[in-house]
């Protein structure tokens, strides 16, 4: 009676062993191989890329590195993930707010966060994928691999395969022969947001051209008025971080009505915050409708 008692609690224990460890999973990350023991329920991220990714599966992040103003974060991720933990801002989260929070999970850029990841995974297990300077396709295979890490990879899949169809479908009501280069405009400066960066590759995406430029390890690119009429886009599409810009400035010179986005009154402003620094499913969803309302209004 006892031997059998004790074989009913070996087999138990042994379910439940193998119920737990069903729970691993295991994906490649910028590191190598990251594998996860359980299905995280505290997440932290420290980019809004990642944020995005989350509320993409209907997944809430209890700590978003939103650079202490939540209003940078996606408008559409706002209204699902609701309120969270400030931890500081993207190029310098706080550590200690981090810990605080008591995360299962941290998903960290490599960009911004390699320097300190080995401080991060004494806190949690920590995922660390390309943002800041991804390109879109990038940004979906990231997508793929944080839904697979939180135990949403057939949500996450499916998640990818509507925003195919949504993209195309803003794509059609798009012309594909269209030059139109992104910008993000400051008091001073102009900086060109290039067809590896990840503006370029929405745009590209949706069927439009996008002015083909050198490779480096820039994806914006300080540009002079003679610079951008070398370019001479037939659309110019700004982000002004400030305004008065220098778009402003150079209007009042010769050069300015040279270029055939100004003499033909093709230069439309769009949020930069949304073109310049929130990147993902949704995001890349909010900017192919600013497209499509900007080439509907014409």
């Amino acid at each position: 009676m006892l031997l059998s008692g004790l074989k009913r609690v070996g087999i138990l224990l042994i379910g439940v062993l193998l119920a737990t460890s069903s729970y691993a999973v295991t994906v490649q990350d910028s590191k190598g191989t990251f594998t996860i023991e359980e299905t995280p329920q505290r997440i932290v991220v420290l980019e809004f890329s990642f944020a995005d990714a989350l509320a993409s599966v209907g997944v809430k992040p209890i700590g978003i590195a939103d650079d202490k103003d939540k209003s940078r974060v996606l408008p559409e991720v706002r209204d699902i993930i609701g309120d969270w933990q400030s931890v500081g801002t993207r190029s310098q989260p706080s550590l200690e707010v981090i810990a605080s929070l008591k995360p299962d999970l941290i998903i960290a850029d490599i960009s911004r966060h390699e320097a300190v990841y080995d401080d991060l995974k004494k806190i949690a297990p920590t995922l660390i994928l390309p943002s800041r300077r991804e390109t879109y396709e990038d940004n979906l295979k990231a997508a793929a691999i944080i839904g697979k890490a939180v135990g949403k990879e057939s949500e996450m899949q499916a998640r990818l395969a509507q925003h195919e169809t949504i993209m195309s479908d803003f794509a059609s009501k798009l012309p594909n022969n269209a030059l139109v280069q992104f910008a993000v405009a400051r008091a001073d400066d102009l900086f060109l947001h290039t067809d590896d960066s990840y503006a370029g590759g929405v745009i590209s995406r949706l069927g439009l051209q996008m002015p083909k430029t050198e490779r480096d390890d820039t994806a914006s690119r300080q540009t002079s008025l003679e610079q951008l009429l070398a370019v001479n886009p037939e659309y110019l599409i700004v982000g002004h971080y400030t305004q008065p810009s220098i778009i402003e400035k150079w209007q009042s010179e010769p050069l300015w009505s040279v270029l055939q986005a100004a003499s033909n009154e093709h230069i439309y402003s769009v949020n930069p915050n949304i073109w310049a620094r929130c990147r993902g499913v949704m995001a890349a969803e909010h900017m192919a409708q600013d497209l499509v309302n900007i080439f509907t209004e014409q």
